[in-house]
């Protein structure tokens, strides 16, 4: 018996000395990005779990609040999934006002009402463009329509007239990961600008095409031939409802794509603007231009009620969405999801109400206010301030949640982990879990603010790979 005894504590001594010389392993890597040229003038933050008891292993400045950029986003879709649901989908509905004469005639208006589906009309899914304005086209023509003394209207009233939160930079809007949120979103609210660089440095850069066509936009470009493998370095300056679009930088010689993806200024009426052009197509008029709730509004013109529906188009269920929200890091996903929140607790639509939402859920699960000081859903605006620890507090909460496994699906992998990535300006993060070789799993999140150069990854991994 001594002797199975003193098999165990021998064992489990090496176990101990395993796991300190892995900690001080960490430290040692952790300091060594500390002492880095790049991170002269930067903060950095590390803060690492046992993801089975949540005991702190190691963990440095994780009390003092950082910028986020993506990583917020496992922050954010934790709340959809605990708020609304891993089921949860949205509801998009056709419908019409006024009547049908004996001729096919609608004395009135096509009414599409929004429910702040990001997902409408996009190509991840099976409601794809063609598909949604096929399945409405079939819609009016069952209900007899043929012919429409009205016009097609957007109806985009559930989320207010504010689509992008407050500290967003200015670059930022107006280029496709800047797409701001609609009542009635459409194609993931951007389009395509087609581009061919010029012969030399310098010289103009040609405005091909827009995909899909939008005569209502102006754009005025002012972009300039860039040297070759300078690639693209393009901004689109286009604000919310406007109608002139600014496209400034360079496009480099030899560059391998050919188009730059555009936030657009008013989804619902390009919305709108794309079921009239089908219906046209198609041999059905309308007498009157595409419009929207908001536009009505400003113009003191009264929405009409619709008085029949014809058709409804459900999203995607959350974990479906939460799959490419974490996936491919979609910003507008995560400022829809957070207005979301904000009306089922009863709250108007509004980035501010979702973010005292989100805070005050987390709240009741002890994690402390002052940690969460919370800008948006995406993690975009640079005013986000999060510790390391309050995240990596939550990633430790959620693994005993039901919805976990479609959560963990959606994470990114990098370097070896299922880790969400995080990068703005001068910002580069990582959060989420890690099983090493030996079986040991831990919650892990590590975040850089103002640090220099590029490359600042690798050094991040470096640290990170002392846990393999």
């Amino acid at each position: 018996m001594k002797k199975y005894l003193l098999i165990f504590y021998s064992l489990l001594y090496c176990v101990n000395c395993f796991s300190q010389n892995k900690i001080q392993n960490l430290e040692k890597a952790f300091n060594n990005l500390l002492a880095d040229e790049q991170a002269k003038h930067a903060l950095a933050s590390l803060c690492v779990l046992d993801a089975n008891t949540g005991k702190i292993l190691f963990a440095k400045n994780e009390q003092v609040g950082l910028a986020t950029a993506s990583t917020l986003k496992t922050i954010t879709a934790a709340s959809a999934f605990s708020i609304l649901g891993k089921d949860f989908q949205f509801q998009t509905t056709l419908g019409y006002s006024g009547d049908i004469t004996a001729d096919g005639t609608l004395k009135g208006n096509i009414i599409i009402i929004g429910s702040g589906d990001p997902t409408l009309g996009s190509w991840r899914y099976q409601n794809k463009e063609n598909a949604v304005l096929s399945q409405w086209v079939a819609a009016i023509k069952a209900a007899g329509i043929k012919k429409i003394d009205g016009a097609i209207i957007g109806d985009d009233r559930i989320f207010g007239t504010q689509t992008t939160p407050e500290g967003w930079v200015w670059q930022d809007i107006g280029n496709y990961y800047g797409a701001g949120t609609s009542g009635l979103a459409w194609r993931e609210n951007q389009f395509d600008i087609h581009l061919r660089p010029g012969s030399s440095t310098s010289a103009d850069v040609t405005l091909v095409k827009t995909v899909p066509i939008t005569p209502y936009i102006q754009i005025k470009n002012e972009l300039k031939t860039g040297a070759s493998g300078t690639g693209d370095r393009s901004y689109a300056f286009l604000p919310p409802y406007s109608k002139v679009a600014y496209l400034r930088g360079s496009w480099g010689i030899g560059i391998s794509k050919s188009s730059i993806s555009v936030a657009l200024p008013d989804p619902a009426f390009d919305c709108a603007f794309r079921l009239q052009d089908t219906l046209k197509r198609l041999g059905i008029e309308t007498n009157q231009q595409p419009t929207t709730t908001r536009l009505m509004e400003l113009s003191k013109i009264s929405v009409p009620a619709i008085s029949q529906k014809i058709s409804t188009i459900t999203s995607p269920s959350l974990s479906e969405i939460t799959y490419w929200f974490l996936k491919k890091s979609v910003n507008l996903y995560g400022e829809t999801l957070l207005k979301t929140m904000a009306l089922k607790s009863g709250k108007p639509a509004t980035t501010a109400k979702g973010v005292e939402t989100e805070i005050n859920f987390w709240a009741s699960k002890g994690i402390d206010k002052s940690a969460l000081n919370i800008i948006d859903g995406s993690g975009l605006s640079p005013g986000n301030k999060i510790t390391t620890s309050a995240m990596a507090d939550i990633l430790f909460q959620i693994q005993k949640e039901a919805w976990f496994p479609d959560f963990e699906k959606a994470l990114p992998n990098y370097n070896g982990m299922k880790i969400k990535s995080g990068t703005i300006n001068d910002v580069s993060a990582f959060a989420g879990y890690h099983t090493n070789t030996a079986g040991d799993k831990f919650v892990i999140v590590i975040n850089i603010n103002n640090y220099s150069g590029s490359g600042i990854n690798k050094k991040l991994f470096k640290v990170l790979d002392e846990l393999k």
